[in-house]
Formats: structure tokens, C-alpha cells, sequence
């Protein structure tokens, strides 16, 4: 693979054969996605937008333990009312604007994709899970919801009962169980899961990259997510964040694991 820029510090991509691998780069921390990272992955999607010779995207981890964990617990723990705001806006417009490029993008999840890692993967056209994946929502279990617009995607993609047993019970699936509730798309053993990532990115490629932006889009227009739903989801994110017995979670939740 050819790198395309090596100036980001958590993100790292490559192009081969046009198709982007645009890898999240911060294994020691599960791929937790921090400020940084959504700036530099909102900067990365207008990039490959422009670049011709990109026709499809696959956004992946570095390493086969997580895709992306979710949010950093350290940046979470540091948040106030006013930052909260802007930190659960600032996700839920980069993963819009990340579905709404022109380009077929597809998420290649190996092991966890837990809470924002979950709702970056819901952003994307397909999701292909390795059968180490293990997929979930556990804000609840910290006393928050999904802030990134999971509230939002989840139920379109998996229906009601499901996105709400998922949040509320902060459940966590196995890649077998995620597929049958469609979830993901395709779940793939670890030793072929890049290959066969590979072989549907390069199928999408041989399509009209015009007719895949006019489909996508008309597709799309179909579940269109609220303005309004987006605007709550932040509202109860930044209220649930200043309750105290929130903060003793996220710090009893992020000293455990640290040890």
C-alpha cells in the first residue's frame, strides 16, 4: 500500500488500487477516539472526497484487538457543560459529513467496536466484522448515551427493539449475533478478513463511481436523520455528564482500567 500522508499523529492512510485504507492509529489506547482524531478524520473525509482517484474508503484500527473502543475516557473525564456540548456536536458533524461523502466507505471492524467506535462504524455504507468482533453500546453502564448520533442510526439500522436493547441494557454482541440482527454486513475469520475487505472494496470500484454517489444519496434521503433528534441526543449527553454520580463512574470505570 501506498501511504498518502503521514502527517496525522491518530490516523494513518493508504491508498492501493483506489481504495483509501484510512487506519484509526492509536492501538495503545484501543483506538479511543479523542479531539484530535475527529479533527484529523474530518480533514482526512474532505481530502479523499476531492481525490479522483479514490473511488471507495475503508476505515479500520490499527492492530486486531479494536476497531475503536469509543471515546477516550481521559478527554471524557475532563469535560464540562460547555466542552461536553461542543465534543458531542463535534462528533455527530464529522460522522455526518462522513456519511455523506460521495464515496462508497466501508468499516472493517476487528474486535471491539464499543460505543463511539460503534456509532463511527454506523456512519459507514457497510460494516464487515472479523469473527473476533464485539460490538456494543455501554454508555448506560457509565450513565451516558451515545452522543455521535448512535441514538439516531442504531434503530435504523438494527429497528427499535434492538438499538434499544442495546443502549439501555449496554449489551455487548458477538460478530455471529450482530449479523443476524444486521448490524453488519458480513462477518469473515480473522485470517481472511483483510483479503476479503479488500475483494468488496475493489467490487465497488468497478461500479460508476457516478451512479454509486446518485444511489447512495437517494438511499440515504430515505433515513435522513433529525436535526432535532441530534439536538436532543447532545442536550441529555451534556445534562447526564454533569450529574456526580456520573462523574464517580467514568472515574472508577477509567482507574480500573488502568491498572
Amino acid at each position: 500500500m501506498q501511504i498518502i500522508s503521514n502527517s496525522y499523529k491518530t490516523i494513518i492512510i493508504k491508498k492501493k488500487q483506489n481504495v483509501a485504507w484510512l487506519f484509526l492509529n492509536r492501538p495503545e489506547k484501543l483506538n479511543a477516539i479523542n479531539t484530535i482524531l475527529l479533527k484529523e478524520l474530518s480533514e482526512a473525509t474532505d481530502i479523499l472526497e476531492k481525490e479522483v482517484n479514490v473511488r471507495c474508503i475503508v476505515i479500520r484500527g490499527v492492530g486486531v484487538k479494536a476497531f475503536s473502543s469509543g471515546a477516550d475516557l481521559a478527554g471524557l473525564l475532563k469535560l464540562t457543560q460547555e466542552t461536553a456540548a461542543t465534543f458531542s456536536v463535534m462528533g455527530q458533524q464529522v460522522f455526518s459529513k462522513l456519511e455523506k461523502i460521495s464515496k462508497p466507505v466501508i468499516a472493517a471492524i476487528s474486535g471491539y467496536a464499543l460505543g463511539g467506535g460503534l456509532e463511527l462504524a454506523l456512519a459507514c455504507d457497510f460494516r464487515i466484522a472479523s469473527d473476533n468482533a464485539e460490538l456494543g453500546c455501554p454508555e448506560t453502564m457509565l450513565g451516558l448515551i451515545p452522543a455521535w448520533g448512535g441514538t439516531q442510526r442504531l434503530p435504523l439500522v438494527v429497528g427499535l427493539s434492538n438499538a434499544k436493547r442495546l443502549i439501555m441494557f449496554g449489551d455487548r454482541v458477538k460478530a455471529n449475533e450482530a449479523l443476524e440482527m444486521g448490524l453488519v454486513d458480513r462477518v469473515v475469520p480473522i485470517k481472511d478478513f483483510e483479503a476479503e475487505v479488500e475483494k468488496l472494496a475493489l467490487r465497488l470500484v468497478e461500479s460508476s463511481a457516478v451512479t454509486l454517489k446518485h444511489v447512495k444519496n437517494a438511499v440515504n434521503s430515505v433515513t435522513k436523520l433529525s436535526s432535532g433528534g441530534l439536538k436532543t441526543e447532545t442536550e441529555f449527553f451534556v445534562w447526564l455528564l454533569s450529574l456526580e454520580q456520573t462523574k464517580e463512574k467514568l472515574e472508577r470505570y477509567f482507574q480500573r482500567n488502568q491498572k
